[in-house]
């Protein structure tokens, strides 16, 4: 049997990846001279989403330049394809940004800080995640009211955080690694004290996140029966599926396929319950438009729901930039696969199948879930945004060193600054891409060249 490299040959071989590829070259950002019309980008997105939907999608990416990030990660991707890579992979997140992160409840009922959004997942360069994720922190700092210093600042902690946690996870063994997680005992230590009544807050808010308070909050007694509030256009009770047959069948041909993706415990478990309603519902900035179920189940008499999301899985906006065959077809699989491998203690209710030729995961839609929310000119949130950038930096290196080759990266990564300061100068850059395409979308709104929904609709 071959020798394995030792940590030290490994993080030795990450850092000759610097005569290739100089850590400093990643502070360069300019747009190519070919580069595509970002509204014809999520123009091409929309030929596969529900019509009426767009428009909402377009409000919400119109609030602000940080919004507008949120929802195009398809043009950056397309920007990033032209960076500097060192040429390690790991399962790339693909959709990186400073809004992806959350708290949920692992198997065991504990609460976890992580990556929550798994859609546009594929093996990618480890590079194209950092960056993002830093350029999406200068941008909310931006939007938060910081200035310039404050943007970049947010950037670099990102990197900084990374890079420690990196060259931590270098030392630890895989099962080590595997096991890993940040629960809230940590995510408390790694903060200010000072911020950290506020941060217990956000946390007993998410304990308080259950099927059970979520019953409350999104269905109605008729006739007895538990039924979803319809709120138009984003909560409706459809009676046809986007493939045209009926939304009963498409549903049982759904629950079928979804089934045989899960393990026979959790078969035994879900065959409990019974479907109650089920209803569309519109979620996020970049997701909008894709198609989206809600299901309510019930158990035990009426005081034991369980909410499923049923969410279309479609090819990751990576991969017409990786030259990587996956190991299956079907995209639902890719995203639950993805977050297996990378999230650590993931939704018990995790699966995926097919509708109509449409591919699709479930997860739990309420299940002690909890994020940050920023707020324009937010003082508050701007004042404890490097911790959290930290913590989200923290995460991400997490999510990479169980998909990835941690040594190398943090060979590469080194233990200075370098690092930190071209990937922020990057942000910069990129900062001031994303103002020009958010105006670029706000002009074609003006000329009517797409459609916007009422801000009332923003939700």
């Amino acid at each position: 049997m071959a020798r394995r490299p030792s940590v030290a040959e490994r993080m030795a071989a990450g850092k000759a990846l610097r005569e290739k590829t100089p850590r400093a070259s990643h502070a360069r950002y300019e747009p190519r001279a070919d580069r595509p019309d970002p509204v014809a980008i999520l123009e091409k997105q929309n030929e596969t989403r529900v019509p009426k939907l767009v428009p909402v999608r377009y409000a919400r990416m119109l609030v602000s330049p940080f919004t507008f990030l949120r929802g195009s990660a398809a043009v950056m991707a397309d920007d990033l394809s032209g960076t500097p890579v060192t040429g390690m992979i790991v399962a790339a997140c693909g959709d990186m940004h400073v809004s992806n992160f959350g708290v949920y409840a692992s198997a065991e009922r504990n609460l976890v800080f992580s990556i929550n959004d798994f859609d546009e997942v594929h093996p990618g360069p480890w590079e194209w995640d950092l960056k993002r994720l830093a350029a999406s922190a200068a941008v909310a700092a931006r939007f938060m009211g910081g200035d310039k210093k404050k943007a970049e600042e947010a950037a670099q902690e990102i990197v900084r955080s990374y890079r420690k946690r990196m060259r931590r996870y270098a030392q630890m063994g895989y099962l080590q690694i595997w096991y890993d997680y940040i629960d809230e005992r940590a995510v408390l230590d790694a903060i200010s004290p000072r911020l950290r009544r506020g941060a217990e807050r956000v946390l007993d808010k998410a304990r308080q996140k259950g099927h059970v308070q979520a019953l409350d909050k999104l269905t109605e007694q008729v006739d007895g029966e538990h039924r979803l509030i319809e709120d138009l256009p984003l909560i409706v009770r459809e009676t046809h599926s986007d493939g045209g047959l009926p939304a009963n069948v498409a549903i049982d041909q759904m629950l079928r396929a979804y089934i045989d993706s899960l393990g026979e415990d959790r078969r035994v478990l879900l065959s409990r319950y019974r479907i109650v309603d089920v209803a569309r519902k519109v979620v996020g900035v970049g997701s909008v438009g894709t198609s989206c179920w809600v299901l309510l189940l019930q158990g035990v008499d009426g005081d034991d729901p369980l909410f499923l999301q049923v969410k279309q899985a479609q090819e990751s906006v990576l991969a017409p930039y990786v030259d990587i065959k996956l190991p299956f077809a079907d995209h639902g699989h890719r995203v639950v696969t993805g977050q297996r491998l990378t999230q650590g203690s993931p939704d018990i209710f995790l699966g995926w199948g097919q509708i109509d030729g449409r591919h699709f995961y479930v997860r739990q839609l309420a299940d002690m879930k909890g994020s940050v929310k920023f707020g324009d000119h937010d003082e508050a949130g701007l004042e404890s945004f490097n911790d959290y950038c930290s913590l989200c930096g923290w995460a991400l290196a997490l999510a990479h060193a169980k998909s990835g080759d941690a040594a190398m990266i943090a060979g590469y990564c080194g233990s200075s600054a370098a690092l930190d300061e071209a990937i922020g100068k990057f942000a910069m850059a990129y900062l001031k891409q994303t103002e020009q395409d958010h105006e670029t979308l706000d002009k074609a709104r003006r000329s009517g060249r797409i459609k916007v929904a009422s801000s009332a609709l923003v939700k």
